[in-house]
């Protein structure tokens, strides 16, 4: 086996990663009894460190980087110039590392953002406050705008006294179930 064959191989040991990895962004797979994401989302011991999402360098995306780099350069080098094993090998690892440190910084600094990093607390609907869009009859459904997340959001609104809440007016959510919030006026509960 010569030094252009571990190249090649190296080369397409990363590339058939990769591509399963892009291929497979939605599967997910079991080795061992452990979870593995196929498209390499959480992968390395992703967590949020002050607000960013922080991912290790050192995870399969850019393991399959690093082996795609450092196998197709590798193999260029040592088919088509007249570098010496040693130089050639080092001009391979340093970009094979370049390459997987591109991809790493693209990966942490596109497309994992901390706004990907949905909090549930942002979505709790108690105690949100909105405008009745939709008169709300006695013990009928109506409907509400209210402002969530940046967004402007609508939802299917009852009293949650029974009462007709007439359009416009400003609501409380005090609870929601089955997509419908269960509102009281606003004036109601800043007198209590």
């Amino acid at each position: 086996m010569t030094w252009s064959d571990v190249y090649l191989f190296c080369f397409a040991a990363g590339f058939l990663f990769s591509l399963v990895g892009i291929l497979g962004g939605g599967a997910h797979f079991h080795v061992h009894g452990h979870h593995v994401p196929a498209g390499g989302h959480h992968v390395g011991g992703s967590h949020v460190v002050r607000g960013r999402a922080a991912m290790s360098p050192f995870n399969p995306v850019t393991m399959a980087a690093f082996l795609a780099w450092f196998g197709g350069v590798g193999f260029l080098l040592t088919r088509y110039s007249s570098l010496w094993v040693v130089p050639a090998l080092a001009i391979a690892a340093a970009s094979g590392v370049v390459g997987a440190g591109a991809l790493f910084l693209f990966l942490t600094r596109v497309l994992v953002s901390a706004d990907e990093n949905l909090d549930p607390a942002d979505f709790v609907m108690t105690g949100v406050l909105g405008k009745v869009s939709s008169h709300i009859r006695e013990g009928g459904t109506g409907e509400i705008i209210y402002s969530q997340g940046g967004t402007r959001r609508a939802c299917g609104a009852r009293s949650d006294t029974g009462q007709a809440i007439p359009k416009e007016t400003d609501v409380i959510v005090t609870r929601y179930e089955h997509g419908i919030a269960y509102v009281r006026r606003w004036t109601e509960l800043a007198g209590d």
